[in-house]
């Protein structure tokens, strides 16, 4: 597994979008998230085929935080089921893979709720 992963996670508008991507990094769970509005995701819920607006969230992070991660956001996201998706980095500017070291947690996170400070 490689040290360093891409987490993609949807979230229904900007405010949302901004208020996670803080927290992320306020916790030290993300080095960075770019957060790309107005996407159109289209997909299959409830017997029928939905389609909506969504922010994106791209979070690198290390790979070993992915499941508290994914825990964080399923904690503080609205949908029932949120999507979280993480890719492995396979290669990269390793200054910036150092980078993305040095800003985030060293070991699995032990944190309270950082949203509630965002």
């Amino acid at each position: 597994m490689s040290a360093y992963s891409i987490a993609l996670v949807t979230v229904p508008d900007k405010k949302l979008a901004e208020k996670l991507s803080a927290s992320l990094i306020k916790g030290k769970l993300a080095a960075c998230v770019n957060i790309v509005p107005d996407i159109s995701s289209v997909y299959r819920d409830k017997g029928g085929i939905e389609k909506s607006s969504e922010s994106l969230l791209i979070i690198k992070t290390r790979s070993a935080l992915i499941a508290d991660l994914s825990e964080f956001v399923r904690q503080n996201h609205p949908y029932s089921t949120p999507e979280v998706i993480a890719v492995s980095i396979q290669d990269g500017l390793q200054k910036y893979l150092d980078w993305i070291g040095a800003n985030t947690l060293f070991t699995k996170a032990t944190l309270n709720n950082p949203s509630e400070e965002a």
